[in-house]
């Protein structure tokens, strides 16, 4: 009865089945391959075992890169999810105008990367941006993110929290209101403060929700690519390279499809183990809750 039913779902998901192995088994498969080989332009591919991960390992311009893309992920994904927790807060809380204000924080998604970089490029301009010239009025320092690798870092954080708030606030907004409002009135009739209710119901309510939102802002930062690229393409002097833009460069620039696929593995293999660890918290905690 079973292997019945069995076959006749089987013509429903097969397609499904096709698409999976199609675009992403196969493919992968094919980088692992090539991972392992020493492959350009006009040569046949020559197998090198693990040659092309010790090489990518080893190299000063990938160990710079990488931890270019750990300071800005680092930087940039807590940042992101201190300010998406209070934007969060202020509208479950029933801020002013919230309609209006809806639209201002969900806005930088409807902005494609490419246009989104253009604009901050305008706004940042070392010689006539608009927050250039009014920093410069009240005496500021300005970002000279040209010249200065340490300033275009910053810049390129900045741009990364703004582009990609919007979905830390989802998930968390969306947490905050399913919290039963029976749980903040008992805890203000036992004369809990705000602080405590914060801590003491908010904060551990919401941290499956955090934790969500942690493992998949630290996959996506890690694979930033548009906006250094569109921005200061790794520059000055390939200061400001970042994992994927090494990747792109040994792929395209040096024509070195080996080690570039190689890279590519390193950094899906730092994304699992990133997210596995950030999976176990939030197991742990549902089962906290649980009990």
């Amino acid at each position: 009865m079973r292997s019945r039913s069995f076959a006749h779902v089987m013509p429903l998901i097969a397609p499904v089945h096709i698409l999976i192995l199609s675009m992403i088994v196969i493919p992968s498969i094919f980088v692992i391959w090539l991972s392992v080989t020493k492959s350009s332009f006009g040569l046949a591919p020559t197998y090198v075992g693990l040659e092309n991960y010790i090489r990518v390992l080893s190299d000063p311009a990938f160990l710079r890169a990488l931890r270019n893309t750990v300071v800005i992920v680092v930087f940039a994904v807590h940042a992101e999810l201190g300010i998406g927790l209070l934007v969060a807060l202020l509208f479950a809380n029933g801020l002013p105008f919230r309609r209006v204000l809806l639209v201002a924080v969900l806005a930088p998604y409807a902005v494609s990367e490419v246009i989104a970089v253009v604009m901050w490029r305008f706004l940042f301009d070392p010689d006539a941006g608009p927050v250039t010239l009014a920093l410069q009025a009240v005496g500021l320092p300005i970002l000279d993110w040209s010249f200065e690798p340490s300033h275009a870092m910053i810049l390129i954080a900045l741009l990364t929290i703004w582009l990609h708030l919007p979905f830390t606030f989802i998930i968390l907004y969306a947490a905050r209101l399913v919290i039963p409002g029976d749980l903040y009135e008992a805890a203000r009739i036992d004369g809990a403060t705000n602080f405590q209710v914060f801590r003491r119901v908010t904060l551990p309510l919401l941290g499956p929700a955090i934790v969500v939102a942690l493992v998949f802002r630290y996959i996506f930062a890690f694979r930033i690519f548009s906006e250094v690229w569109l921005l200061t393409n790794g520059g000055p002097a390939r200061t400001t390279e970042v994992v994927a833009i090494y990747l792109y460069q040994e792929a395209f620039s040096y024509n070195a499809f080996g080690t570039a696929a190689a890279t590519a593995w390193i950094m899906v293999v730092a994304s699992l183990l990133l997210a596995a660890g950030y999976v176990f918290l939030l197991r742990r905690q549902v089962g906290a809750h649980a009990h």
